[in-house]
């Protein structure tokens, strides 16, 4: 396989990682600095690409970057499977508390729309609730 390198605009590209996004994660730790052209471009490496694919993953699956950088730690460090998985628990865990919460919040908004009546009414149970009165 030749040795491949890549410009950021290929390389956001190639990993569907816009390129702004690129540059915060360079500038927050989490994706190398790249070495320079004499001209001062950025060229990206196949361990930038691969790096770059983990973290936009990682993210839509709702890693924080704080997650992902301890993740990235964990592959670097080459640390057993059991503790990636450990961090995969945790989060998966708080996934289903958001869930949870958010199946609560539902619940509460609906019930408390059902409860109003609408129109040009002067009362409202969604204020009474938001404002933190009790309605009737």
């Amino acid at each position: 396989m030749a040795f491949q390198e890549f410009s950021i605009g290929r390389l956001s590209e190639r990993t569907g990682v816009n390129i702004e996004t690129i540059r915060y994660y360079e500038k927050v730790g989490l994706l190398p600095p790249p070495p320079r052209t004499e001209g001062g471009h950025r060229l990206y490496l196949e361990g930038h690409l691969r790096r770059l694919v983990f973290i936009r993953r990682s993210r839509e699956l709702g890693f924080t970057l704080d997650e992902i950088r301890n993740l990235l730690g964990l592959v670097e460090g080459g640390h057993a499977c059991g503790k990636v998985q450990n961090a995969a628990l945790a989060h998966l865990k708080n996934i289903r508390e958001k869930i949870a919460d958010l199946r609560r919040m539902e619940r509460m908004l609906a019930e408390t729309a059902t409860r109003c009546e609408g129109g040009t009414a002067p009362e409202c149970a969604i204020i009474d609730v938001l404002s933190g009165e009790p309605s009737e």
